[in-house]
Parts: C-alpha cells; structure tokens; sequence
C-alpha cells in the first residue's frame, strides 16, 4: 500500500466525481443509501443497546455505500447484498470490521462524555434518547457549548474514520493501524480534503437557497420544509458516492 500526496484541486474531482457516477445509477445509488439510512435508523431503536449498536455498525455500513460507488464506477448494477460487503470477505476481515465499529462507537461515547462535562450530560441524552428540547435549554449557554465541542471533537474523529473501513477491507490493515493511516492519508492531503468539504458545503447551501427562492416568490413557502428533507437526503447519498474516490486516490497498491 501507498499514500499518495495529491494537489488541492483534487478534492472538487472528487465531488464531480460523485455526481457523474450517481448519474449513472441514480436509482441503485439512492436506495442503497436509503436502505444504509433504515438500517442505522431501525437498529437504534433496539432498547438499552441500540444507539451504540447503530454507531458500530456505521463504518461497515460506509463501506458498503462505497464498495457500491466502486460497482458502478466500474460500469457494474450494485446490488442491495453489497451493503454487508464487510462481512462477506471472510471471517478475520469481518472480525476486524467488527472491531474498528466498536472503537468507532467507543470514541464516540466518549465524546459525548466530553460534552456531559460542559452541560451535565443534557446533549448526549438528546442524541442518545432523543425527545424533544425546550427552547431554554437550546439557548442556554451550557448546551450551546456543548454543541460546539462535539463539533469540534468529531472532526478529529471523522479524520481517524475516513479511510479506515475500507483500509480494513480492500488492503487488509489492522483496525488500530487503519486509524492511524487514515488520519495521516487526511492530514497530508490537506489542501483535497478542504476543498472536498467546502465543495459540498457549497452544494448544500446553494440548493437549500435555490429552494428558497423559488418556493417564496410561488407563494409556497410551507412547501420548502416539505421539499428540503427529500433534497437533502438525495444529496447526502451523492456526498456518500463521492467518498469513494477520495480514499482511491489517496492509496495505492
């Protein structure tokens, strides 16, 4: 395995990238992501343990959206089976995948125990639990700080993450070492990863606008909630097409 260093501009081919081969299998692409959206969403229902179980299962099951990617770049229907792809490449690689989703969900109770310290454990009930909020406790000082410091800490995190599954499944790393890969393969391509971010928060906030300014001026204002969650989801489903061709470009045999 190689790391390769790539320019700044790589990071907006990877979101062209994304929206090419989502073109190309639109319907297999989005109810994959659909069904990777169910899944986590159902398992977290599970009563006691079904949170930490959804969080475990989110490396695999990002793995699967980009063994998909990989299917349909190469011009191939992805099937829904490809989503357990983790776990269909042997038993010590399903192990390991396995692992690094326990060590995903560890770091990210932890964090959650870092934001507990800020306002006594209300954020953390909320994503773990979930309910409703009052808007005291969204304005309070406490939970706001609380807010920015898992933001903060994820990012981190999601750097240790990126990479890794499918550094466990296609080049066989250890999951401890994955992590360390990964964030390396991300720091030294700073400059792609930046651009890839800001590249897809640009098309975020301009289709959320585009909405907006065609919605108001119709007189149909309350359509724009009913018209972001659908928008929204297609578009995160492209982000995870994408994903794939930052990790093929950032590693080679």
């Amino acid at each position: 395995m190689k790391l390769n260093i790539v320019p700044a501009r790589t990071g907006w081919l990877w979101v062209r990238l994304g929206l090419r081969t989502f073109r190309r299998q639109p319907l297999a692409l989005a109810g994959l992501f659909f069904m990777y959206i169910t899944t986590i969403s159902l398992t977290s229902l599970v009563p006691l343990v079904g949170n930490v179980l959804a969080l475990a299962l989110l490396p695999a099951a990002t793995l699967g959206l980009m063994a998909a990617t990989r299917e349909a770049e190469q011009g191939n229907f992805p099937m829904p089976s490809i989503l357990l792809s983790a776990f269909r490449a042997g038993r010590h690689r399903a192990r390991a995948m396995a692992l690094l989703g326990l060590l995903y969900a560890g770091a990210f109770l932890l964090l959650l125990g870092a934001t507990a310290l800020l306002d006594g454990g209300t954020f953390a009930r909320f994503y773990l639990m979930g309910g409703a909020l009052t808007r005291e406790v969204i304005e309070s000082a406490t939970f706001q700080q609380a807010v920015w410091l898992a933001m903060a800490l994820y990012l981190p995190l999601s750097l240790l993450f990126w990479h890794a599954p499918a550094l466990v499944h296609w080049h066989e790393i250890p999951p401890v070492k994955s992590l360390f890969f990964s964030a390396v393969a991300c720091v030294r391509n700073f400059g792609a990863m930046t651009i890839f971010a800001l590249g897809w928060m640009a098309i975020f906030t301009g289709v959320g606008i585009l909405l907006t300014l065609v919605t108001i001026p119709l007189g149909q204002s309350g359509m724009i909630g009913t018209l972001m969650l659908p928008t929204l989801l297609l578009l995160a489903a492209i982000f995870f097409t994408s994903i794939w061709f930052s990790f093929r470009d950032c590693f080679a045999d």
